[in-house]
């Protein structure tokens, strides 16, 4: 029986492929391994949205490279966004590399593989597609991880063009999962005793609009909060333009859904983002923002921005640096412009230099963490529920966990004293902030 080590690298959505990669695989056959060097087929699962990704995505595809060289009748598969919008051109630079799959063709591995067991069949030619959303019979997927927490993806690609984004030219148009299969997915997720369901897209909010007559993600979230043994569900990366009243209102009745909304929001200056594409002004994302906090009481608010986009000058990036401090969002993440070949900002005027992008991203960073401290702070003295991840090594060996204010890999943590196991749900006293992370004490456990 051949053996198989999986490398993901990037978003959540990539991590979700890589399970149902691993489980068409599994039907085929194959183990799984954690050690590379134990593997007859090493397959590296990559990231191509930003330059820093590629970069990061050869680097482990040499790695690899390197670990094929040392085992005779290895076999290196290069899967994912890179493969998908570089695949010819890898081929040619890349001959180590046995088969390219893209974001919509990697159920085929299984037969790749095979034919490739002989080494006269070695490299094949590179066949992509756009994307691809299988049914739960069709790849059955193979849960890593934190037996506790998984990501649920509920559509793929993207019909919006930022002017930024390439990601609509890797994973295609937008097209929403049956609701039948995602519940069923999330059924089965519980089963094996995932307790949170994070919620992924390219655009949650564009769920249901496909299909005839039309749903929603309002109308899918009360299936999913009726699973037993689902205590959170959240949503991870809603656009700003469809966030509408239903969903706020069933995101505040439903206790299962937890009070966080993660809207990336780019930039607040109108002129940029008109040259974003972005299609909302500073003033009407204030008042989108007003909305939503008006219907979900403590909801936590989680965004993102690019500074350094083409045009942005001094004055572009005071308005976001004062948005910022108006707005007082809850998670803040900050990326550096990068520049993308087949974007419509690719040739636009005035590109800032890179160094004054790292400016400008730490200063942004600088304002969000006075935010964030004084936050974490207003929670000192109070009981908060956290989910337990593990426990985190230190001088003193401590718990670590989440709020349900804070997101799986990309927001902070809670460090904790006391009693408690992987997967459970305590309630905590907060006894000391930091910036981005608490320290609790746990007081009691919370029976779902």
């Amino acid at each position: 029986m051949e053996k198989v080590h999986l490398l993901t690298l990037g978003c959540p959505k990539n991590l979700a492929d890589s399970e149902l990669m691993l489980g068409a695989l599994m039907r085929a056959g194959l183990e799984v391994t954690l050690d590379p060097s134990d593997a007859q087929v090493l397959i590296v699962n990559t990231c191509a949205f930003i330059e820093a990704a590629k970069k990061e995505s050869i680097g482990a595809i040499l790695e690899a490279s390197q670990v094929k060289k040392r085992g005779i009748g290895r076999r290196l598969v290069v899967a994912g966004c890179l493969a998908q919008r570089y695949g010819a051109e890898l081929r040619e630079e890349l001959p180590e590399v046995d088969i390219f799959v893209g974001t919509g063709n990697f159920l085929d591995l299984p037969e790749l593989l095979r034919r490739t067991e002989s080494p006269e069949m070695r490299p094949i030619p590179y066949a992509g597609a756009a994307h691809l959303l299988p049914t739960m019979d069709e790849a059955p997927r193979v849960k890593t991880g934190d037996f506790f927490t998984a990501y649920l993806k509920i559509s793929e690609g993207c019909n919006h063009k930022c002017a930024f984004c390439i990601i609509p030219k890797i994973r295609g148009l937008h097209e929403s999962r049956g609701a039948e299969d995602i519940v069923a997915e999330a059924r089965s997720l519980a089963e094996v005793g995932v307790r949170e369901l994070n919620l992924i897209a390219q655009d949650l909010t564009a769920y249901g609009r496909d299909f005839k007559p039309q749903s929603s993600l309002a109308a899918l979230l009360p299936r999913l909060a009726e699973i037993d043994g689902i205590r959170w569900i959240r949503l991870l990366y809603c656009y700003p333009n469809f966030v509408t009243d239903e969903l706020l209102e069933t995101i505040a009745e439903l206790p299962q859904v937890v009070k966080y909304i993660d809207m990336p929001l780019q930039h607040a200056d109108d002129d940029i983002l008109r040259a974003m594409r972005r299609e909302r002004s500073g003033a009407a994302l204030s008042k989108l923002l007003e909305r939503i906090r008006g219907k979900i009481p403590g909801v936590a608010l989680r965004t993102s921005f690019i500074v350094g986009f083409p045009g942005e000058d001094d004055n572009a990036f005071a308005q976001l640096l004062e948005f910022v401090r108006r707005e007082q969002f809850d998670r803040v993440g900050v990326f550096t412009y990068s520049r993308e070949e087949n974007t419509d900002a690719f040739g636009m005027a005035g590109q800032v230099p890179e160094r004054l992008k790292r400016e400008r991203r730490a200063a942004l960073m600088e304002v969000q963490a006075e935010i964030s401290l004084k936050k974490n702070r207003d929670l000192v003295g109070r009981e908060i529920e956290v989910l337990v991840e593990g426990s985190t090594a230190g001088r003193a060996t401590r718990l670590r966990g989440r709020t349900p204010a804070q997101a799986p890999e990309i927001d902070g943590m809670v460090m904790l004293k006391g009693d408690a196991q992987p997967g459970d749900f305590v309630r905590a006293k907060v006894e000391r902030a930091l910036s981005y992370d608490l320290h609790a004490v746990v007081s009691s456990a919370i029976e779902n």
